[in-house]
């Protein structure tokens, strides 16, 4: 039976890629690079702020470090599935706009596979693109009169990951862990001209790209009791930067509307997207299996990476990679869990009360300026689920508010619910009958 199971989750997880959606998004800053970043926590930890390299339990699924995938014990089966919805304001010079967005999130499972050795999988998002919006300018004015230009930005797609991974207790104190996922996505950007005066060319480009590639992150953890009623869990991640084999495409449509003419082009740039080497650090503390203070690090090494730009110096037009188009992203996050009574009878007792915080440096840039920044406060809870035989499921819920801004650019205050059921359920056990 448990072969079976586990044969059967792992073909219906595999058909996951053709389904899972990619969160939506409605911010213009997500046509920069590839997107918005996802921090990629789930229910149990996206009340806490995303913390966490140094969470480590049995009862849930940390994909963020693989090395917690050992914690998982023999008897257990997870499943933890979450659906965000959120309500954005953008506002730019005394305007204000306010947008709606809902989808699914994540869908991810773990089990123990051999002794000391449990097992992962799951869709992940990694990034999302989705914006519209116009601006109308003015090119030069002259006797005759003042020739303006309307330009309008649309894009969409997104990346995502479908990833499979171990963790295996080395010693009593280590674990290390490993995520191999197939990584792919696709974004289509498009920017529209067109000119008040009527023999002027509009023009069109569209640039887009199509990504099927992999992604490697390895994670280590060491656990230790430090007193009778504290236990400190240090972890580690590293995420291997490299080239996606990806090639950009930018094709360019100009339309005469005083001699009914259309020419086109198209520029290609090899290879020409990737993604960054990463690094991340945490440590929690565990106080009489009822309190978790929590800590993270993250490090995104952007600034090693080219980008695809269009350039039209001259009159000769361009698309080639270029540097200095991204620099280093930092993240730190801090984050509780609150239990009263892991032993208690009352439902408040077995309640988790959560909370953290977090910040987030931009990893592009826009012209010369550096892009806008992140902060992030959560709150959320994990509510205990009773069926008849077992009441280790868990429904987390949690709020999030997030601000994004920066020096002169568009500020972003976005309102996000996140709902995630966590099946913990013990789908191995070998029943006795006396």
């Amino acid at each position: 039976m448990k072969k079976r199971i586990i044969v059967s989750l792992l073909a219906g997880m595999a058909l996951l890629p053709s389904m899972a959606q990619v969160s939506t998004t409605l911010s213009p800053y997500s046509q920069y690079g590839l997107g918005i970043l996802s921090d990629q926590s789930l229910g149990f930890n996206r009340g806490m702020g995303g913390v966490a390299y140094g969470l480590r339990s049995g009862k849930y699924v940390n994909m963020q470090n693989p090395a917690s995938y050992s914690a998982i014990d023999s008897l257990t089966m997870l499943i933890d599935a979450g659906v965000t919805g959120q309500i954005a304001n953008y506002k730019e010079g005394g305007v204000s706009m306010n947008k709606k967005t809902g989808n699914f999130d994540y869908a991810v499972a773990g089990f123990r596979l051999l002794p000391h050795v449990g097992v992962a999988l799951g869709v992940v998002p990694y990034s999302n693109i989705g914006y519209s919006y116009s601006h109308k300018g003015t090119i030069n004015t002259t006797e005759e009169g003042t020739t303006t230009s309307m330009l309008s930005y649309n894009g969409s797609g997104g990346f995502s990951q479908f990833f499979v991974g171990a963790g295996w207790q080395l010693t009593r104190n280590l674990s290390l862990g490993v995520n191999v996922s197939y990584f792919w996505g696709n974004y289509s950007k498009t920017i529209t001209m067109n000119l008040s005066e009527s023999d002027y060319n509009s023009e069109t480009r569209s640039y887009e790209t199509s990504v099927s590639s992999y992604k490697l992150d390895f994670g280590a953890q060491w656990q230790q009791p430090v007193s009778k009623t504290d236990l400190l869990t240090i972890g580690a991640t590293f995420g291997l930067g490299h080239k996606l084999g990806a090639d950009a495409e930018l094709n360019t449509l100009n339309s005469s509307t005083s001699n009914t003419s259309v020419t086109s082009s198209t520029m290609t740039a090899a290879n020409a997207l990737s993604i960054p080497f990463t690094f991340g650090l945490g440590a929690s503390v565990l106080h009489k299996h009822s309190l978790t203070l929590a800590l993270d690090y993250n490090l995104q090494k952007w600034s090693l990476l080219d980008y695809p730009v269009f350039s039209n110096l001259n009159g000769k037009g361009s698309y080639k990679l270029q540097g200095d188009y991204f620099k280093d992203r930092h993240r730190i996050a801090a984050g509780v869990d609150w239990m009263p009574n892991p032993m208690g009878r009352k439902f408040y007792q077995l309640v988790h009360y959560r909370m953290g915080v977090s910040y987030a440096t931009p990893y592009y840039k826009i012209g010369t300026q550096d892009g806008p920044g992140e902060l992030s406060v959560s709150a959320g809870f994990g509510i205990p689920l009773y069926n008849s035989w077992n009441n280790r499921s868990t429904l987390n819920i949690s709020a999030q508010w997030v601000r994004t801004t920066g020096c002169d650019l568009i500020k972003e205050n976005m309102f996000r619910i996140n709902i995630g059921l966590t099946f913990n359920e013990r789908w191995f056990a070998k029943w006795k009958v006396d």
